[in-house]
């Protein structure tokens, strides 16, 4: 490879212990094509293998961690163990290429459609109506308690089938989101209220991840939470419960946060410095207590490097790993001219994409350069 871009092939330490080859990660993507039952299918693991080659470590398509939590139709699930042998295949697959495993967790909350949940019951932090007529309920205290022993379930699923480590899904809206906006949880049990009161539900997550790590764990294992550092809504997330947010969870000796971005070089709307980027003002105020990961219209190997420069330590790439498999393995091998920037029609095997999740790029044009 080019001098030049060495430092991204440099190897990274976690917190846990456990050591990733380089700083380059494969961003978490829904593909929509695990089996109906949600066990791994045959289309991921073809999917898989060429993401995997010369990265430090893949994060999985999002796994839910209850049968209400379904947010895509092809989701994968981690909510009950029948689930291992097939997320086993999915760890070892991606180990083998060299890289580090690691899975999402997640709860739709909100978001799920309500023909992809049991019953069509829908739930969130406090219930939610559209023109009328009720779209979700709100969680008993229970329920919510059921919830978060669901994540620390799955990561015990996790370490049974071989993970290196899970990543809690703490962005884009999604049900743990939904609990920390002030635009979603109007509780007032001790699950919402003020900023400080709305942070339980995330915070609970986490500790059930790490008690779980604690007593099922028996090599270092990775625990990550990716977060959305806003939202454009008022009320909604501002940067000032953002830094509320990355300071508590900067308490809990995770192994990074992941930082959901459609563009790295998004600057704050509100609550912060508007003339500065996101990603220096997270890196600023917690950078030096847990390691970040940036992400967001990342396409080439000079982008890339300009994140490690700044002094984000680690760099993930969603998008142009669908249009160019192997990104890493160019840049490594001195062939980085070589990375397609589109995808091409008359190449679709090439590719390596699940038929669903092709459908959905065709069809979506702009969110993946296509072409006929």
């Amino acid at each position: 490879m080019k001098q030049k871009y060495k430092p991204l092939f440099e190897p990274f330490t976690f917190q846990s212990g456990v050591t990733i080859p380089n700083r380059i990660t494969v961003a978490p993507m829904t593909h929509y094509s695990s089996n109906e039952d949600g066990t791994i299918s045959d289309w991921e693991i073809s999917y898989i293998i060429p993401r995997s080659k010369e990265m430090g470590m893949v994060i999985t398509a999002c796994a839910n961690v209850t049968p209400n939590g379904k947010a895509f139709p092809g989701q994968p699930a981690i909510h009950d163990d029948s689930h291992i042998p097939g997320l086993r295949r999915l760890a070892e697959t991606i180990q083998s290429q060299g890289a580090k495993a690691i899975v999402q967790i997640h709860h739709g909350g909100l978001e799920c459609p309500p023909e992809l949940v049991p019953d069509e019951d829908v739930v969130s932090p406090s219930g939610a109506e559209e023109n009328g007529s009720q779209t979700a309920r709100a969680l008993t205290e229970q329920e919510v308690e059921h919830i978060v022993k669901a994540f620390g379930d799955a990561t015990r699923r996790a370490i049974e089938a071989g993970f290196d480590g899970v990543e809690i899904h703490g962005a884009n809206g999604y049900l743990i989101q939904q609990f920390y906006s002030p635009k979603t949880n109007q509780r007032t049990d001790r699950w919402g209220g003020s900023a400080e009161k709305r942070l339980a539900f995330p915070l609970a997550v986490v500790d059930a991840a790490k008690k779980a790590i604690a007593e099922h764990a028996k090599a270092p294992f990775v625990l990550g939470y990716r977060l959305s550092p806003e939202e454009p809504e008022t009320p909604g997330l501002t940067m000032t419960e953002t830094f509320m947010l990355v300071d508590a969870l900067a308490e809990k000796n995770l192994d990074y946060l992941h930082i959901s971005l459609m563009d790295v070089h998004s600057k704050a709307r509100r609550g912060a410095d508007v003339t500065r980027t996101r990603m220096d003002l997270l890196n600023e105020r917690v950078g030096q207590k847990v390691p970040l990961i940036a992400v967001g219209s990342i396409y080439t190997a000079d982008e890339a490097l300009a994140v490690i420069e700044s002094g984000i330590p680690l760099v993930a790439l969603g998008r142009v790993i669908l249009i160019d498999p192997e990104w890493a393995v160019k840049i490594k091998e001195s062939r980085e001219q070589d990375i397609e920037k589109v995808i091409k029609a008359s190449d679709k095997e090439k590719y390596r994409l699940p038929d669903p999740l092709w459908e959905m790029i065709k069809n979506t044009r702009g969110w993946v350069p296509f072409e006929e």
